[in-house]
């Protein structure tokens, strides 16, 4: 946002409570792999950073699912060799956009400043330094606050009862682990996004430029089966043996790295309203954000950036801006988060399903015999950014109805996609 703002000519700003990414590493374990896909990419195109960001892509044409005797299956993401999604290191990412964004003259970055909150009476966002310890205040109007899930803007609208936000938890956590490299060559198949579906839970692996790849176990916090009751390396080792034994063998790190490395939280954001008149906005995961079994949190968010960024040719006033933009979004934002956590339970558990795979072929097949009319939900959601998130969501349950009514009666397809999937346009 920094980037299309100071594109545009405004003077920004930039706040951010972290130490330059640029010049210390990250923790180990606290990132899941980013996928960037067709909305994330038309963001940075219109940034004009995408030449920076293309070398750090690793082209991901499916999901590669590894069942327990370590026998594995290729469902591709799309119909074509272009519909694929690229795994990306946040680290690097960030570094990239940051490189771009000091050459501009006109921002001014600020590492290391703890915001603590908003002052709606007396206009005021207060900040700490953390060198110094020093609380000092800046203007509030206006400000646009992409301060993520666990923003220090939202909490103290929420405070002041100028917004309401609820955090609604899942009850699954994650932890981030590492498959390595050996002798510098990946030990899977690195154009593929692999997945260890188990019904209650899952690890999937994304491939890391170098050859190594990120694995991330999404599992329950309690319960038998769950992240409570790996309390000891036994414990550890006879899960992963009996679970995921092809990636154990993967892993020479594994009970140190489990051991060792934090669990974190997942959950989506609601959010009411967005912003406080014209004076500050939530922006991405601040005001909205979702699970990341969609792979659509980042580009959600830069789809935030390129709504906003359109909207500053259509009005003069930050007031009407922020509405607008929230009048816009929010039917986009809440289609997202349902979408992503639907597609969780299709990524564990669906994908082991006959009549699932069997219907995703037959999808696959009216996509090849109707690519004016029928589009997967899924490729909509990833590869068609024309498409809102919201129309991806009402026309993939009307396509989720056709698709089991011809798989019943397959000689009826055309005339069913034609009575109830108008064209695409």
């Amino acid at each position: 946002m920094a980037l299309l703002l100071a594109r545009r000519g405004f003077a920004v700003s930039l706040y951010e409570r972290r130490s330059d990414p640029r010049r210390t590493p990250g923790a180990a374990g606290r990132s899941i792999n980013l996928a960037l896909a067709a909305r994330g990419i038309r963001a940075l195109q219109r940034a004009r950073i995408m030449h920076s960001i293309r070398p750090l892509l690793i082209g991901m044409r499916g999901r590669m699912l590894h069942d327990r005797l370590g026998k594995c299956e290729l469902q591709p993401y799309g119909r074509s060799a272009q519909e694929v999604i690229y795994s990306v290191d946040r680290a690097a990412l960030n570094r990239a956009l940051l490189d771009e964004l000091a050459r501009h003259p006109q921002v001014e970055i600020h590492f290391e400043q703890t915001c603590l909150g908003t002052d709606l009476t007396s206009d005021a966002l207060s900040f700490r330094d953390a060198a110094s310890g020093l609380a000092y205040e800046r203007p509030l109007t206006p400000t646009i606050a992409a301060d993520g899930a666990g923003s220090a803007v939202r909490a103290s609208l929420a405070a002041a009862h100028a917004v309401s936000a609820r955090e609604l938890p899942l009850d699954h956590d994650y932890k981030e682990l590492t498959i390595p490299a050996e002798h510098g060559r990946p030990v899977l198949d690195a154009q593929a996004l692999h997945i260890w579906p188990r019904g209650g839970f899952m690890l999937i692996a994304l491939p890391n430029i170098g050859g190594s790849f990120t694995a991330t176990l999404f599992l329950p916090r309690t319960g038998a089966a769950s992240f409570a009751a790996l309390a000891t390396p036994a414990h550890i080792r006879e899960f992963w043996l009996r679970e995921f034994p092809d990636a154990v063998a993967l892993m020479p790190d594994l009970i140190d790295e489990f051991t060792q490395h934090p669990l974190g939280q997942l959950g989506t954001v609601n959010c009411v309203p967005w912003h406080a008149d014209g004076r500050v906005l939530l922006l991405g995961d601040a005001a909205h954000a979702i699970v990341p079994f969609h792979g659509q949190g980042m580009n959600a968010a830069f789809e935030d950036c390129l709504a906003l960024d359109d909207l500053l040719d259509a009005h003069a006033h930050w007031q009407l801006v922020f509405d607008d933009f929230e009048r816009r979004r929010r039917p986009n934002a809440e289609a997202i988060a349902l979408m992503s956590l639907e597609n969780y339970e299709e990524m564990r558990s669906t994908v082991l399903d006959a009549v699932f795979r069997r219907q995703q072929q037959l999808a696959l097949e009216l996509e090849e015999r109707y690519p004016n009319r029928f589009i997967r939900r899924y490729s909509m959601v990833m590869f068609h950014p024309e498409i809102p998130y919201a129309e991806a969501l009402r026309r993939g349950a009307v396509q989720a109805g056709l698709i089991a009514a011809i798989d019943r009666e397959p000689g009826r397809a055309a005339a069913l996609i034609d009575e109830h999937l108008p064209p695409i346009i």
